[in-house]
């Protein structure tokens, strides 16, 4: 029986959901031939319990470390991962995130595992000095690092701290838009669901609640114009630290009556058709991913002119926008409330035709496909 080529896929914490149309580690395991390739995912913290979904990968391992455990010097999941990858002598190991390309940039000068890939998926991810010393000092010949867009790889290139053009290249995100398009709910089941009016024009968000998603610059723009279009509300799907800060500024400005934070919705892009238009007001981002969820949904998009972001939004038709800049925000809101339902189609269907035939599921999957067998010799 032929040797199958054993791959680790290392992340931070435990996130399967049972859609994984947009699940990027997911379609990374999709992406082996099971013929050929034994895929490990392993979590550093959490797991699915007794009723939470499992990876696709042919095995699964959960460290279960503490979140104190993976601060300081780490020295208890730095001796657990390297027993683990010890005793299951991988040929690869797909690093997401620094949380795990910091340990295994350490435990490989002993391991000596052929290959390690480490996925950046933000643009500051390495704009710490100390990120930046480790991947000088312990990153070699065995090490390759993939960006989520070309923007990222710029990025990671300028630091000149062992990112080059050889070992670094860029793997755009992508999503199972056939797939997703059928876990989509048609626009009054979705609103249903959510609690929303069924006769009203949705501008509508889908985000962690942090600063750097700029959701607070897009409560002030629907402020701004509001009155002008009394049909009008803006839903916002996603939890985090900001929520208290949001919800004063809508009662600031009060529009509490007309602004929906609906908080964290288990697979939000289901939801999408809810929207009559898809914002995406971040001030960073690595590329994007819900921008590309809001146009497989046939939506018009606006979204922050950010390098990113840029070629998404300009292949597609839609409207960049100047980030934290509220007046142009609102102008472009305003732009599309002011077309008919037929104009506002042709700009939704001109979205999902970027989408469908520039970030396709399949080749992503076959992009990391060559990157392995490249490096690993076929």
């Amino acid at each position: 029986m032929k040797k199958l080529i054993k791959i680790l896929q290392l992340q931070p914490f435990y996130n399967v959901k049972s859609d994984d149309t947009s699940d990027l580690a997911e379609q990374i395991v999709n992406a082996f031939s099971k013929n050929k390739y034994e895929v490990t995912s392993a979590y550093l913290h959490g797991n699915p319990g007794v009723t939470g979904y499992k990876s696709s990968a042919a095995k699964t391992h959960y460290f279960n470390f503490k979140q104190k455990d993976l601060k300081g010097l780490r020295i208890k999941p730095l001796y657990e991962i390297y027993k683990h990858c010890r005793e299951n002598n991988y040929d690869v190991v797909i690093c997401n995130r620094f949380k795990t390309v910091s340990p295994m940039l350490q435990l490989n000068k002993l391991l000596k595992i052929p290959l390690c890939v480490g996925i950046s998926h933000v643009m500051d991810e390495y704009a710490r000095n100390y990120r930046r010393l480790q991947v000088r000092l312990l990153a070699d010949s065995k090490w390759h690092m993939v960006a989520v867009s070309e923007a990222v790889k710029d990025v990671l290139i300028s630091y000149n701290c062992g990112f080059n053009t050889d070992n670094t290249s860029a793997i755009t995100n992508a999503i199972d838009t056939q797939k997703l398009i059928g876990f989509m709910l048609p626009k009054h089941e979705a609103r249903s669901k959510l609690g929303l009016p069924l006769d009203m024009r949705v501008v509508g968000a889908i985000g962690r609640l942090v600063g750097v998603k700029g959701h607070e610059y897009l409560i002030q723009a629907f402020a701004a114009i509001e009155k002008n279009y009394p049909d009008t509300i803006l839903v916002i799907i996603g939890e985090g630290g900001e929520r208290s800060r949001l919800a004063r500024l809508i009662n600031d400005l009060n529009i509490k009556h007309k602004v929906y934070l609906l908080g964290a919705k288990e697979n939000a892009a289901h939801y999408i058709k809810a929207f009559d238009i898809f914002t995406m007001p971040s001030i960073q981002e690595g590329l994007g991913l819900a921008l590309l969820e809001g146009m497989c949904g046939s939506l018009p998009v606006i979204a922050s002119d950010i390098p990113a972001m840029r070629p998404l939004i300009n292949g597609a038709g839609g409207v960049a926008v100047t980030p934290r800049d509220t007046e142009s925000l609102a102008e472009a809101i305003s732009h599309y409330l002011d077309l008919n339902e037929s104009e506002l189609a042709v700009k939704g269907n001109s979205c999902f035709n970027y989408v469908l035939h520039n970030h396709t599921i399949t080749k992503y999957r076959q992009d990391f496909l060559n990157l392995i067998e490249r490096h690993i010799g076929g």
